[in-house]
């Protein structure tokens, strides 16, 4: 049997990893700064998280959720703690498409309406409603198409309004920081006349907090430097620090009920161990605090070559612009220096999003690859 084939590969193989390093099978070491996606927040094997799923491992790995799991009210309650979103209930799934499908779900429920408003460059899944909020025709089928999706210019808020107006928008999700977009941001005012919006027309705010939560952002989640209050939050990736975990904090004013949503894996033995490390180590090694000293570094840097147009993004989800299309640069930051950094939607833009354990070092050994190959 062979694979579908859907991911264009590069020669890399890697077999073991340690905090910001990978390790191919021949031994070669590379500098990740790209995380898998945003997946790695903690560090490739760190021993905290290897320990904890070992142990957790040992003693039961899985069973559904027809039974009573401690793990998952001891991590609702660390979560609350460490992102300052008390009030909020916690629904765990496995991905951060999953996570986005039930927001979006639970919305609609909520309002009894079916309309959702997306922004332009946005990215929020490949399933069913969340890849029909996703701003890449190339990726919806004539099914997803179904979904009644508007997407919106980021910043206009006037176009949301007359948007809203019509009556049946059940939800308005979006991306703090754009992650496959490419890491634009919008204003305080816009994100909180959003927020100002939704209450007006009754509609749902939804944060995708799937790549920037977690502390990527400097703060736990990204929406936070803008002091609005979503009604749903969505998350993944780092969350779970390459273990598949999701997951949404859901607001008060929204009611549960038996059946209303539901997930097989999601919130396991294994999935909560993952994230109770993460959460233990993003406070005793102080990452959010690292995410953002090292955010101030790599703009220092940034300064040093001219060829950069613009760094975008926030803390440790950034992006570097050019006046041209980067991926023969990504290949030869990759192939000749040993260097792992992201695409994105835009082609003259590189993503970097490390482990937030990273040091000026790493950043250190990254620009001088990148001035060697300008």
């Amino acid at each position: 049997m062979k694979l579908f084939d859907v991911y264009p590969l590069f020669d890399v193989t890697p077999v073991r990893a340690k905090d910001v390093n990978v390790f191919d099978e021949n031994g070669v070491e590379y500098l990740d700064l790209y995380g898998g996606h945003a997946v790695i927040s903690i560090g490739h094997s760190h021993p905290t998280y290897v320990q904890n799923l070992s142990e957790q491992l040992n003693q039961i790995g899985f069973y559904s959720n027809a039974v009573k799991n401690p793990l998952q009210i001891q991590l609702a309650k660390k979560l609350a703690i460490a992102s300052n979103c008390n009030n909020y209930e916690l629904f765990m799934c496995s991905s951060g498409a999953e996570a986005n499908e039930n927001a979006l779900k639970l919305a609609s429920f909520h309002t009894n309406k079916p309309s959702i408003i997306a922004f332009e460059n946005s990215f929020h899944g490949r399933t069913s409603a969340a890849v029909a909020s996703t701003d890449n025709p190339k990726i919806v089928a004539p099914l997803n198409a179904q979904q009644d999706v508007q997407f919106l210019a980021l910043g206009d808020l006037k176009a949301v309004e007359t948007t809203l107006q019509k009556g049946n928008t059940c939800a308005i999700i979006i991306e703090c920081i754009q992650g496959v977009g490419g890491l634009d941001q919008s204003t305080t005012a816009f994100y909180q006349g959003l927020e100002t919006l939704c209450k007006t027309y009754g509609a749902v705010l939804i944060a995708d907090e799937v790549q920037s939560g977690f502390g990527r952002s400097g703060d736990f989640f990204a929406f936070q430097k803008h002091g609005i209050t979503p009604h749903i939050i969505s998350m993944a990736k780092g969350m779970g620090n390459g273990f598949p975990v999701g997951g949404i904090l859901i607001h008060p004013e929204i009611q549960a009920s038996y059946g209303l949503l539901g997930t097989t894996f999601g919130g396991n033995h294994l999935a909560c161990a993952a994230t109770l490390s993460v959460l233990e180590v993003l406070e005793t090694q102080n990452l959010m605090q690292n995410a953002q000293h090292m955010e101030i570094y790599f703009r220092e840097k940034a300064k040093e070559v001219p060829q950069i147009l613009q760094l975008k993004g926030r803390g440790l989800m950034l992006g570097l612009a050019f006046d041209f299309p980067v991926a023969e640069l990504r290949k030869a930051l990759l192939f000749k220096h040993k260097i792992f950094t992201g695409s994105s939607k835009n082609p003259n833009l590189i993503r970097i999003l490390p482990p937030l354990t990273i040091k000026k070092e790493h950043i250190d050994t990254f620009f001088n690859a990148l001035k060697q190959e300008l």
